[in-house]
């Protein structure tokens, strides 16, 4: 699936993604190894992977640097994420596929290449879902992976509303760790990375259609551990828990 090179440094802008990304993240790198370490300890190291919400693909890179014999499909809904994604990775070989397709709604599975997964991870992304969308996913995934396949997903995964004290202290932590940063502060990173992003003029299309595509999104949502566990576990899911984390920031762990 290559795109014409029109001189963009995309490499670049994939870098200063994982910038923004770490610096609200930490343990960004060490959840990707462990969350690596519990693929291979599951299902080797060939395997076909699905990437879910994968934005510019820094999952799936790291994950075919690590298994040179996996191959991966990465998804996601954001035309400038796949774009960048596409125009710094390419196929990698023929290994990594490119997918735009809306998580959670109706036959989004119809966009992915035939075949049975052996693993489905995603890291940052399924909390922009809703509940209703959250439990649809999980029945589509059930469909689509082979028996024994595994599924991580690697997110902040708050606790519920009866959890509200555990909830203060990660909130405290987190004040801790920022020195008293405000969200606004974490979170600059990524605004200026789509804010320069934005001036790119081979973006410009690209945001059109990621404009149009945010309008019709429902309004976000906390979807807390507990509700996913239990979606995972009435899809069919065994073996559903945590393998992973720091406060809120966990590796949710299932297998089909």
């Amino acid at each position: 699936m290559g795109r014409r090179n029109t001189g963009t440094d995309w490499a670049s802008w994939l870098r200063r993604w994982d910038e923004q990304q770490e610096s609200f993240n930490a343990d960004r790198e060490r959840r990707f190894s462990a969350m690596f370490d519990v693929v291979e300890a599951t299902v080797g190291r060939r395997f076909m992977a699905l990437d879910l919400g994968s934005g510019p693909g820094s999952l799936s890179i790291r994950l075919l640097h690590r298994f040179p014999r996996a191959r991966c499909v990465a998804v996601d809904y954001d035309p400038v994420s796949l774009r960048v994604g596409e125009g710094a990775l390419g196929s990698v070989g023929g290994r990594l596929t490119w997918v735009d397709a809306n998580l959670g709604r109706p036959s989004w599975t119809d966009h992915l290449p035939s075949g049975r997964y052996d693993a489905v991870l995603s890291t940052t992304a399924l909390h922009w879902l809703t509940a209703t969308g959250v439990r649809r996913l999980y029945r589509d995934l059930y469909g689509v992976m082979r028996k024994g396949g595994v599924f991580l997903d690697g997110d902040r995964l708050p606790w519920g509303p009866e959890h509200r004290r555990l909830s203060r202290l990660g909130e405290s932590v987190r004040t801790i760790r920022f020195k008293g940063a405000s969200m606004d502060s974490e979170w600059g990173g990524w605004r200026r990375w789509w804010s320069d992003a934005e001036k790119v003029p081979e973006l410009k299309p690209f945001f059109r259609a990621r404009e149009e595509r945010q309008s019709q999104h429902p309004e976000h949502e906390d979807v807390s551990l507990e509700v996913h566990v239990r979606a995972l576990r009435r899809a069919g899911f065994r073996e559903v828990d945590i393998v992973w984390q720091d406060l809120e920031n966990r590796v949710l762990y299932a297998i089909r």
